[in-house]
């Protein structure tokens, strides 16, 4: 009993300690005033049931901005699903959203829910659904039509309660002008559009950004947090980041590493 009392009270510290730390990892940092609008736009969004478009460049937290859609909403204890439409080969992404039955295919060897069943209740956060081949955009227009989905092999329809999320560093009008995205599809996820800036529109927030980053790297590696001098501040805010937030923090990560002593220079 006491040994138990004890593994318990381990995991329980563990899991708290975990929370915290996927808390401050997914705040959305930030005191400019392109971060303040973005704020203002995901709490007059986050409490609907309407569908979300996020639009930016790459590394620039999409999914951040997704989650705290999610966080914010009446579906916040439901599960957040995402599928990176971009990393899943085209072959397999019917299967990936929509989930296939036994002997559907080659390899199908047990029935296999998809990302929308796996979603019910919650939120599914369709990452970079620029990606997306138009057959498969044929079929997912479908299911937000009919809040149903059809198992790949299936004779029958299952419904689904779930708010969709996408995101794309494309510009979707573009494509549908260039045959390559459906402008009914492009009108079914753009209810509510939301554009997250790039870092080189909001430099005032790299200084907070950095203590941030610094903060969190020193704590998952376990390090004594660093200072960062003036200098260093200057040249980190003059930098131009084409590669926005994900760069940032990578960069951060990096000099938590691998610079000796106490304090980051120039």
């Amino acid at each position: 009993t006491l040994n138990n009392a004890l593994s318990f009270n381990k995991l329980k510290r563990s899991h708290n300690a975990l929370a915290e730390r996927l808390q401050k990892a997914h705040t959305i940092v930030g005191e400019s005033a392109p971060v303040q609008r973005l704020q203002q736009e995901i709490e007059l969004a986050a409490p609907t049931k309407a569908r979300v478009l996020i639009t930016g460049e790459n590394g620039t937290g999409k999914e951040l901005v997704a989650r705290a859609i999610h966080e914010g909403s009446q579906r916040s204890n439901g599960p957040f699903i995402k599928l990176n439409c971009a990393a899943i080969p085209s072959e397999l992404i019917e299967s990936e959203l929509f989930g296939h039955e036994k002997g559907a295919f080659t390899g199908a060897q047990a029935s296999r829910k998809g990302r929308f069943e796996l979603a019910e209740g919650g939120t599914l956060f369709l990452d970079e659904i620029g990606e997306m081949r138009p057959e498969v955009q044929v079929k997912l227009l479908r299911v937000l039509q009919e809040n149903e989905v059809d198992r790949v092999g299936g004779s029958s329809p299952i419904p689904i309660d779930v708010r969709v999320i996408a995101a794309t560093n494309k510009d979707l009008p573009a494509e549908i002008e260039a045959g390559e995205f459906r402008e009914d599809l492009y009108y079914r996820v753009n209810v509510i559009p939301i554009h997250v800036p790039p870092l080189r529109d909001r430099r005032t927030d790299i200084p907070i950004l950095v203590e941030h980053f610094l903060k969190l790297s020193c704590d998952e590696n376990g390090r004594r947090v660093k200072a960062v001098d003036a200098a260093a501040l200057t040249a980190l805010s003059e930098h131009a980041w084409p590669g926005n937030i994900r760069e940032l923090r990578n960069i951060c990560e990096r000099l938590v590493i691998l610079t000796p002593g106490p304090g980051v220079t120039a």
